[in-house]
């Protein structure tokens, strides 16, 4: 998939992925959809994020670990 929303710019919040160039990182929407904030309440932080971001954002994060192996707890 190419991420036509996602930005990356070394000069720019240390280089760490953002939405179409804005100061906000796709860590910090990700962040607000698993805490439960509704896309609503998302534009209400940020009204300059349209819904295609934040979709863009969690389709980028599902990537990003796709193809890595994270550390689990291992369930009892």
């Amino acid at each position: 998939m190419k991420f036509t929303r996602i930005t990356v710019n070394p000069q720019q919040m240390g280089g760490v992925p953002c939405i179409r160039g804005l100061r906000i990182p796709v860590a910090t929407v990700v962040d607000m959809v698993a805490d439960g904030m509704t896309e609503g309440e998302i534009h209400k932080a940020f009204p300059d994020l349209k819904g295609e971001d934040i979709r863009e954002a969690l389709q980028y994060a599902a990537e990003a670990v796709r193809e890595r192996e994270l550390p689990l707890v291992s369930a009892p």
